[in-house]
């Protein structure tokens, strides 16, 4: 199950090919792939007036022990979702990637529950200064050309919703998020709140830009062990994100683990990928807090426990290697823009 990572240099991808933090990298090449985590997450005004809090080279040190703990564990590719809204900074994510062997793939997005941020709040169709989407142009900015300065391109599209309804501004972002990913083609993944099944509100949205939900991972869905609401996403055809395994405190581990299992039973391994939603560091809590609160939230914890659950929970290798390899490469592979 494990594939050896390539060794890349920046430039756009060819076909069959994937933006990486190093570069492009065929998407054959991905292996296991957490389709659902951060490195760093972060409110970069509390970090900016409170330097004592923050200690970059002690941060990196630990993201670099904390991945590779991943790659020993068989992991080769690893999805980095934090978005504009988390603390987003590229040039930090590329110190860690130079010196692990896994390929770290980037988002574009904004990740907001409520309102854009202020930047966009005047600017854009029907605002105080008419004009395009400024989100959609920067995703797709984002995606085509580099983030900033960094040679870095992001290899996938994220938005949230938290909220049974969809606010003014949050419905903004979803139709810039669907209009970037018809512009380029990048796929689609979301942060949801299974529990109030807005993925369902998500799908509609995303549908009516004309969206192929195909491209879409709808996340955070193995919070819910609601199968009619989870098949009825995977029906209209996106894929579920079964991706935060640690965080029992939402939905505990035996939990989590029967849904996968009888998911897989009942025939929708091809429409299901794993991971943590799991980040090296975030200024939320305490380290303190995260380690009595969740200590199985790492990058581990899938091979470690949930892997052999799943086993005794009756669910072959043929189908691990779906969820973590071939869904991952299916959802990478470049589609043209439509």
């Amino acid at each position: 199950m494990t594939t050896t990572a390539s060794e890349t240099v920046k430039a756009a991808p060819a076909p069959g090919a994937v933006s990486t933090v190093r570069g492009p990298v065929s998407v054959g090449d991905l292996g296991v792939t957490l389709m659902h985590e951060h490195l760093f997450v972060l409110t970069p005004d509390v970090q900016q007036n409170q330097p004592h809090l923050w200690d970059e080279e002690e941060r990196i040190e630990d993201a670099v022990t904390k991945l590779m703990a991943a790659y020993d564990q068989g992991v080769r590719s690893f999805v980095d979702l934090t978005a504009i809204g988390q603390g987003r900074f590229i040039p930090r994510v590329k110190r860690v990637a130079e010196r692990v062997p896994l390929n770290i793939l980037v988002a574009t997005g904004v990740y907001t529950y409520h309102d854009v941020p202020y930047f966009f709040h005047y600017r854009g169709p029907g605002r105080l200064f008419d004009g395009p989407e400024p989100m959609t142009e920067l995703f797709v900015e984002d995606l085509t050309r580099g983030i900033a300065d960094t040679g870095v391109r992001a290899a996938v599209l994220k938005c949230a919703t938290e909220e049974p309804t969809l606010s003014e501004g949050v419905e903004r972002v979803l139709r810039a998020t669907a209009q970037a990913h018809r512009e380029t083609g990048a796929p689609i993944t979301t942060h949801s709140n299974a529990f109030v099944q807005n993925g369902l509100l998500q799908q509609k949205v995303l549908a009516e830009e004309g969206v192929d939900l195909s491209h879409v991972i709808i996340g955070h869905s193995g919070d819910t062990d609601d199968l009619d609401y989870l098949k009825r996403l995977m029906d209209a055809g996106s894929t579920i994100g079964m991706d935060r395994f640690g965080l029992d405190n939402f939905t505990p581990h035996e939990k989590r683990v029967k849904i996968v299992a009888d998911l897989v039973a009942a025939g929708y391994a091809d429409r299901m990928v794993l991971s943590h939603d799991c980040p090296c560091f975030i200024d939320y809590f305490t380290e303190e807090q995260m380690a009595k609160t969740l200590p199985d939230w790492d990058y581990t914890h899938l091979h470690k426990r949930v892997l052999p659950a799943l086993h005794e929970q009756g669910v072959s290798e043929h189908d691990i290697r779906t969820m973590l390899i071939d869904n991952p490469r299916r959802y990478f592979t470049p589609v043209a823009p439509y």
